[in-house]
């Protein structure tokens, strides 16, 4: 009987999904939403380019070496980095659901972007500080909301939670002084936002907000998230439904942008921590597992697997990236489906291979294919590489530790 009900349960989910994608695409749901939006967002970014440049005007370099750096602690490449570490320092629960509610945030705050499809603050006449790469990247996708602000929200809030309830450190003082330090990080993220040109007030308004309702939603939904993630039925099964229609459940921005790129990203890490963790959970995640500082994980042990995992879940990524750009090709033209790639196979830049004979146009899934001009197998070969990383990160990384004592 409980298998009968995941099984409902798991088809409902999947099955309003589906229904969303079919109505939305019928009512033309994202350009209605965008032609609502938009102008207002767009109207207030405009009318805030004076407050951008009021704050602008106390700038210094110490200012922008404080608010770039800020900006790079709470950036998606120092999470990729962070939550690894967070794993094999015997932190696995808060790790999982991190990892997840960042997908999650990353999905919530990329959609918004691009349902609104709204404008930066100008530049010129606002001052436009992009000191990494990173934010270079960052500045090409739309405004509203700020993701920083967004993940900032969720992840600190979440992680004071965290400690506040599964630590012992208690108190009502302890309590204070970390939310304190929250609303104080999340100011000063806000605050940098805007002092880099990044956004306008309104956007690091809209990624307050939209950060406190997806984080009291996950403050309700974590535990059972985890208890499915665990020790569920069909687990890996469902995930890899859910993510390959997440990948079409995204609305098409007004100009294309690279948001859409790191939601794949995150939906096959996703997926990788959640099937890794499924398979090898009494093995390596369990509650029981050794924590960074105990006698059974020193320092210098822990030192040792940074040396061995980071180096390990790199080459996992290269292989699963390779192996990815090597079989999608294979099995779109044996299905016939038409492809292109727009950067990772040079020879498909600008063409489109996979014509089908008349023998595979009569198929179903031809059919229905073919209402697409060509589907872009750089969207399949980032979510296998980043699949592969986060699996390697919690199952291939930790056999590893086990077979070498660490």
């Amino acid at each position: 009987m409980e298998g009968e009900g995941a099984a409902v349960w798991q088809g409902a989910v999947l099955g309003g999904i589906i229904f969303w994608l079919v109505s939305a695409s019928y009512l033309n749901a994202t350009r209605k939403l965008r032609s609502f939006l938009q102008p207002w967002v767009t109207h207030h970014v405009d009318t805030q380019t004076p407050i951008i440049l009021k704050i602008q005007s106390y700038g210094f370099g110490f200012l922008d070496a404080l608010f770039s750096g800020l900006s790079c602690v709470v950036s998606v490449p120092f999470y990729t980095a962070f939550l690894p570490l967070l794993f094999w320092s015997g932190h696995g629960k808060l790790a999982r659901q991190m990892t997840l509610l960042m997908a999650f945030c990353d999905y919530i705050g990329n959609c918004t972007k691009d349902v609104v499809s709204a404008p930066r603050p100008a530049s010129p006449p606002v001052k436009r500080v992009t000191a990494t790469k990173d934010e270079e990247d960052n500045a090409l996708e739309y405004g509203l909301p700020s993701s920083h602000t967004l993940n900032t929200v969720c992840l600190s809030g979440y992680l004071l939670r965290y400690v506040l309830t599964h630590t012992q450190i208690q108190g009502a003082y302890v309590t204070y002084l970390g939310v304190s330090l929250a609303c104080m990080l999340v100011f000063l993220i806000g605050l940098g936002r805007i002092y880099l040109g990044m956004h306008s007030v309104v956007d690091v308004l809209a990624g307050l907000l939209i950060g406190l309702v997806v984080l009291a939603f996950w403050l309700m939904v974590d535990e059972y998230i985890d208890s499915f993630v665990i020790s569920g039925q069909n687990v890996t099964s469902f995930w890899a439904a859910l993510s390959f229609l997440l990948l079409f459940a995204y609305p098409t921005p007004e100009l294309p942008t690279p948001s859409f790129e790191y939601h794949t990203a995150f939906d096959g890490v996703a997926l990788g921590i959640v099937s890794g963790v499924q398979q090898t959970y009494h093995q390596f995640h369990h509650a029981n597992v050794p924590r960074l500082f105990s006698s059974e994980l020193t320092i210098p042990v822990f030192l040792g697997r940074m040396l061995l995992g980071i180096p390990t879940i790199l080459i996992v990524k290269f292989c699963s990236k390779a192996l990815a750009k090597w079989t999608i090709p294979v099995v779109a033209n044996t299905l016939g489906i038409p492809i292109k790639s727009t950067g990772y196979i040079p020879t498909l830049n600008g063409s489109v291979t996979g014509k089908k004979s008349d023998k595979l146009k009569q198929g179903y899934l031809q059919k229905l294919l073919s209402q697409h001009k060509a589907f872009d197998v750089d969207t399949g070969i980032r979510f296998v590489q980043y699949a592969g990383l986060a699996w390697s990160v919690v199952d291939l990384v930790p056999s590893l530790f086990s077979y070498m004592s660490l």
